[in-house]
């Protein structure tokens, strides 16, 4: 994982939040940029996953941008930003279990069938019925 650490980008912005009088001086708050879709450390599956689990995180680019301004200082907020990262790289790596295809059983196709008779029952109950 030290190549994946190697493309990490961190830049530092002014925080809202907690900080008292520093609020407005200092840059707290930590913005963790990684490129996720030309990323060369990273197998294609891998990627796709990481993508589709960042959501609103990722950019047009294909760049995952995590934001951490809990704390009030630099040093917090970027082991925040990285536990986060590491956090949803490592569910990147699961493979998602696949899909067992399953029928019906017998009991639920008939109690299905039987609600839609009673819903038709109903339904039929409300009609008005005119005779010429």
């Amino acid at each position: 994982m030290n190549k994946i650490e190697d493309e990490l980008q961190f830049e530092f912005v002014r925080a809202s939040g907690p900080g008292g009088q520093n609020v407005n001086k200092v840059a707290t708050a930590v913005q963790l940029r990684f490129d996720a879709r030309n990323s060369p450390s990273l197998p294609e599956q891998v990627k796709s996953r990481l993508v589709k689990l960042a959501g609103k995180r990722i950019t047009v680019d294909g760049v995952l941008v995590i934001e951490a301004r809990r704390f009030r200082t630099q040093e917090q907020n970027r082991f925040d930003a990285l536990e986060k990262f590491y956090e949803l790289l490592k569910k990147a790596y699961e493979k998602p279990k696949p899909r067992k295809k399953t029928k019906p059983t017998r009991t639920s196709k008939e109690k299905r069938l039987k609600e839609k008779k009673v819903r038709g029952d109903v339904k039929r109950g409300r009609q008005t019925k005119t005779f010429e």
